[in-house]
């Protein structure tokens, strides 16, 4: 072999040792990535290397009593407060107390001499659930009419052994707190309460039918939104034609920003057919990430496609192994543009103040970036760490910046990943759906939940009030028992 290598002329040489040198380089970054999936910090949160003795010649050192830090971009200003022992926040004033009052020996509530103040000290305790059997009687009388016997009052599920707030409470600890059902069985066990899985087990089954209608209301609120973000996330699924191994199905998840709305939909592949039923009517704005499939969408005159920034910036930190200095030169950059829309999100500002912000602070930053991608685009190798990073951003480029003109547009599409990290613990904890329909209902009760935490409601509350009322709402009232236009009754 060495003699062949000796053997071939200059230009070939040079050619293979290029070849050579960017196998060499993918192999160091695969082994990089592999150590820091196994020993690193999951956090994406960018520290810059810099020596000690820099920090001394630009740096005012920090001193004790400092409090607060500020971030001032002319006349907006961001406070982060630096409490060096934090204040313990108080308890609910709506929490039940059980109070002890605890007199110096010597002395009680009778004693003639008065209290001059008193000291407070309250202890979060909790008392495991109770349950309870809810018993209803109701007399039948004789008269000439027959026999006659008051209705039995509606109930989510007719004819069933449980009420709403132990269904609610099924609900939840599956999909909310990731509880397997046979772990819920085993904590009734320890209660007294004997019951077949069976029994247990038809219950999302039974409510998922019963909150269909008020998810497909879901579907056709979430996708009339003028801008929506999608995101897609594997789901392992039991398949009868598939022995032995689960089948990787996923879920599509799409969130309207503005209507605080979250939609899971179940497919069992990933290809194009996966988003393209949903999104057949959609007309706005779409944030993806580069995911091939979404590119033909942003080839539709009714569709914006909007790039996500955090996507683009992680091909930049991947690469901070192999090429730290250009790396980290493009992530900070990018870390004044986030530093805006903290403050964005801070000041709640308006959407003309947005975008006038946006001009004014990102775009003279993004423009540089723009040059210099320019500048590095074929200075280095295209399958190369830095090689992909550039060549992801510069060719996304006008999808990645267009959300600086659209003041109701985000930087990225962190809100729907912030969604989907849920269904993450639900894998890790009961491992699969038992069939696709089941996956369906998964993201059924996913939706739900997830339009909860968006507007700040308690899912358990939302859905225990729901499943009181969803049978005497009429169809076009629907939408009054979404979360995001729920109020309690």
């Amino acid at each position: 072999m060495t003699a062949e290598i000796k053997s071939l002329p200059p230009d070939k040489l040079i050619e293979l040792l290029e070849q050579k040198e960017s196998r060499l380089e993918q192999v160091e970054f695969e082994l990089a990535q592999l150590k820091r999936m196994i020993f690193g910090a999951k956090s994406e949160r960018f520290v810059p290397v810099v020596h000690p003795s820099q920090l001394n010649l630009l740096e005012e050192p920090a001193t004790e009593s400092a409090t607060e830090e500020s971030i001032i971009i002319d006349k907006h200003e961001r406070k982060k407060k630096k409490d060096k022992h934090p204040v313990r926040q108080p308890f609910p004033a709506s929490l039940p107390r059980q109070i002890t009052v605890i007199y110096p020996e010597g002395f009680d509530a009778s004693s003639p001499e008065k209290p001059i103040g008193e000291e407070i000290t309250e202890i979060l305790e909790e008392i495991p659930g109770k349950f309870f059997v809810k018993k209803i009687v109701r007399p039948k009388y004789a008269c000439s009419q027959g026999v006659l016997i008051a209705d039995l009052p509606s109930r989510p599920i007719d004819k069933g052994l449980f009420g709403t707030l132990l269904l609610t409470r099924i609900i939840i600890e599956k999909y909310c707190d990731h509880l397997p059902l046979y772990r819920q069985l085993e904590r009734m066990k320890r209660a007294g309460i004997k019951l077949a899985y069976s029994t247990v087990a038809d219950v999302p089954a039974q409510l998922g039918d019963l909150l269909t209608p008020l998810y497909n209301e879901l579907v056709k609120q979430t996708l009339s939104a003028k801008y929506i973000g999608v995101d897609e996330t594997p789901h392992p699924v039991l398949d009868k034609d598939v022995k032995q191994k689960t089948h990787r199905g996923y879920f599509w998840v799409y969130q309207a920003v503005e209507q605080r709305l979250v939609l899971f939909d179940y497919k069992p592949g990933r290809g194009k057919n996966g988003p393209a039923e949903l999104l057949k009517n959609f007309k706005g704005f779409l944030q993806t990430d580069g995911y091939q499939v979404y590119e033909e969408y942003g080839r539709r005159d009714d569709i914006t496609l909007v790039g996500c920034m955090a996507h683009a910036r992680r091909y930049f930190e991947k690469a901070l192994d192999s090429h730290r200095e250009k790396a980290q030169y493009v992530i900070e950059l990018l870390q004044k543009v986030y530093a805006i829309e903290r403050v964005i999100k801070d000041q709640n500002l308006s959407e003309g103040e947005i975008i006038s912000l946006r001009n004014e602070k990102s775009l003279p930053t993004l423009t540089e970036l723009k040059k210099w991608l320019d500048e590095h685009l074929y200075s280095v190798t295209p399958q190369s760490p830095l090689g992909k990073a550039i060549g992801y951003m510069h060719s996304r480029w006008d999808n990645l910046t267009r959300y600086v003109d659209q003041g109701f547009l985000q930087i990225d599409n962190n809100l729907v990943e912030n969604a989907i990290r849920p269904t993450v613990l639900g894998r890790k904890n009961y491992l699969f759906s038992g069939s696709h329909v089941a996956a369906q209902r998964s993201a059924l009760f996913y939706s739900f939940i997830g339009s909860c935490k968006m507007n700040e409601i308690n899912p358990e509350e939302w859905l225990a009030d729901v499943l009181d009322n969803i049978k005497e709402t009429k169809t076009s009232q629907l939408h009054t028992l979404l979360p995001n236009n729920w109020r309690k009754s």
